[in-house]
């Protein structure tokens, strides 16, 4: 299971209204690059494929691949906000860990 955090779920429903898009939700996948060998990916998903697994947090439909899911498991996606910005993060359990940035992890 993956879950989204209330502010998380509030700037996705908020972005999803924006794009005109409600009722879909949110792709969260592992692809392989980064300097820690694999990277976080997000982006608006309006279905979902075959094999996906589906997940409703706080509102917030999420869209997983069956590949991701073995990385993502446990993992919350959160929205932090900074004076230099704001942004998605992902605290997974299972990164072993991350680079400096934070934009990559090991498993």
């Amino acid at each position: 299971m993956i879950n989204v955090s209330e502010t998380a779920a509030s700037k996705i429903s908020e972005l999803l209204t924006e794009e005109g898009k409600d009722g879909s939700g949110l792709r969260v996948f592992v692809q392989g690059g980064g300097c820690s060998g694999f990277q976080y990916g997000l982006m608006i998903e309006e279905g979902g494929g075959v094999a996906d697994q589906i997940f409703e947090s706080n509102g917030v439909k999420l869209f997983v691949d069956p590949v991701s899911i073995s990385y993502l498991s446990g993992a919350e996606v959160d929205f932090v906000d900074t004076v230099t910005g704001g942004g998605f993060t992902i605290k997974n359990p299972n990164a072993v860990s991350t680079c400096g940035c934070g934009s990559s992890f090991s498993v």
